[in-house]
């Protein structure tokens, strides 16, 4: 079965706005050898879908928040992180004084794996050169990684979320705090305490400057 691929949009209601377009986060990313066959099969599917996005963002947002992949109601209505966990994602946010119109939001998986299944190894090296490619134009302050599939992706760890929790570390040179997915939070609201803890890390990294 073929991952449809989409970009997902992260529409601004308000304020001026510098569009990353699709061409813009495609251009000049060159596919690895080793992954051509995924490569050309993620770029029909990209093409070919009905569902093609753009990304609109402020060119100089100060927080990338990045999680693992579109969910099927994602995929549907072509928001990232809707339902009760994008509630709380907007509730988490707002108690550092930001929203979705003031930060970006990426996915490790440009694409909604079948069934929602993890993204497999080889779909997120095909997709990390189109992630390094957004980190370059909106060129956050720091990157916030929510859930496990996208702390431990980008840091290339197996650690668990709440052993990487409470560290600064860099990718692509840039801050990078872990903290725990809505959906999760949901799950164990006994951990919400914790996840309030990586907000004010976020805030002071954000304020510092």
């Amino acid at each position: 079965m073929a991952i449809r691929a989409h970009v997902v949009p992260v529409l601004l209601r308000a304020g001026p706005v510098q569009f990353v377009l699709v061409r813009d986060v495609f251009a000049g990313v060159e596919v690895k050898p080793s992954l051509a066959a995924l490569g050309r099969r993620f770029v029909d599917d990209f093409w070919n879908t009905g569902q093609t996005w753009l990304e609109a963002c402020r060119r100089a947002t100060d927080l990338l928040i990045i999680g693992e992949a579109p969910g099927a109601d994602e995929d549907r209505l072509g928001e990232p992180f809707v339902g009760r966990a994008g509630q709380l994602l907007d509730q988490m946010l707002l108690a550092i004084g930001e929203s979705r119109d003031s930060v970006f939001i990426a996915n490790i998986l440009k694409c909604r794996p079948p069934d929602n299944r993890d993204p497999r190894l080889e779909e997120v090296l095909q997709c990390e050169p189109f992630l390094r490619r957004q980190l370059a134009l909106v060129q956050p302050k720091v990157i916030l990684a929510v859930g496990r599939v996208a702390a431990q992706s980008l840091l290339k760890s197996q650690d668990p979320v709440g052993r990487m929790r409470g560290r600064d570390y860099r990718f692509a040179d840039t801050p990078l705090l872990v903290t725990y997915h809505p959906a999760y939070l949901l799950r164990r609201p006994q951990e919400k305490a914790k996840s309030w803890q990586d907000l004010q890390f976020a805030w002071r990294l954000l304020n510092d400057g």
